[in-house]
Formats: structure tokens, sequence, C-alpha cells
């Protein structure tokens, strides 16, 4: 017997990896349902605000379980510049494990559908806020100024999203650990 959470978890998981892939628009209701082998009224049971309650859900959940991966990474490293590089190895092994069809998990819904859905955008904003966070911290413990931190964080994630989808789309994760190198540098640079 399967239980109510089950299906519900099911359904959500599906939901986040379809979303990834495809992005949001391209994601429809009955593929999700049916690559969850979710009966089709457990949809609206379990999400009643249709879609866009999947997709913030899908996206918390999928990006919450890559920033506890990428927190687990910055944790190890002994230094501001291998917390960068960790971060691209983790982007990079993601990649190529999907055979390049899952970037971020984040900004493909971000793209296309934070724009027009409050309760997207808000899903999206905190997944990054979390990542930047936790990066901004590591960073600050490795000796960079509190506010400097921050706006370093901001710089890392932007350049390893941007490598992301280079690399996605030139099949080729290699401008992730350039990428990585190089701000990693910079970052080093400023811990001291």
């Amino acid at each position: 017997m399967i239980r109510r959470n089950d299906t519900r978890e099911r359904v959500l998981r599906t939901a986040a990896g379809l979303f990834q892939r495809q992005g949001y628009n391209a994601t429809g209701l009955n593929q999700v349902l049916a690559e969850s082998r979710a009966p089709k009224g457990s949809l609206y049971f379990h999400f009643p605000d249709g879609k866009e309650q999947l997709a913030a859900e899908a996206v918390a959940v999928a990006g919450g379980e890559l920033g506890e991966r990428i927190a687990a990474a910055v944790a190890a490293a002994p230094g501001p510049a291998e917390a960068v590089a960790r971060i691209g190895d983790l982007l990079a092994h993601n990649l190529e494990e999907s055979g390049f069809q899952e970037g971020c998990p984040v900004a493909t819904v971000a793209l296309e559908a934070a724009g027009d859905s409050e309760p997207i955008r808000s899903a999206c904003d905190e997944a990054y806020a979390s990542w930047l966070g936790g990066l901004a911290d590591c960073l600050h413990g490795h000796g960079v100024d509190e506010a400097e931190a921050e706006a370093l964080a901001d710089l890392v994630l932007s350049s390893l999203q941007g490598a992301l989808l280079l690399a996605r789309v030139r099949r080729d994760t290699a401008v992730i650990h350039s990428v990585a190198r190089r701000i990693g540098g910079m970052v080093a640079g400023a811990a001291g």
C-alpha cells in the first residue's frame, strides 16, 4: 500500500527533475503524473494551487538539497580558493552525471517563471540566498571582511552559474573548472 506522503514526495521529486531538465513551461502536469506513477486526482489533492505551488516546492526541495551538498563541500575546504573549486567540482560532476541534461535546479525555473509568479520567485530567491549566505560565511571565516565576503559570494555564484550554462551547452565542463580556478584566485586574494 502506498502512503499519502509517498505519493506527494514522488510527485515533488519527479517535478523537480523535470523542471531542472526541461524548464517550467515545457513540463506539463500530465507528464509529472505519468512519470511519478501518481493518480491524476493526487496532484490537486497534494498541491491545491497547481503547477505554481508544485514548482515552488520543487525548487525549494532541489535547491535545499544542492545547498546542503555545497555547504558540505565548502566546509571541507582548507581555504577560500579551494571552497570555490569544490563548488565548481560539484556542479561539474552533477552535470556530467546527468549526461549534460541537468544544470542548476533553480536557474531553469527562475528564468522562465520567477518574473510571473511570486511563490516561484520567492522559492528561487530563498534557495540562492541560502547558498550565498553559506558561501559568504565560509569566506568570512577565512578572513574576508563580512561585506566583501557577501559581494564575493555574489560574484562566485553568478560566475559559476554562467559557467554551468556554458558547460551544458558545450557539453564540456572545462569552463566550470576554469572559472572556478580564476574566481577562486580572486577570492583567495581578498582573504589575505
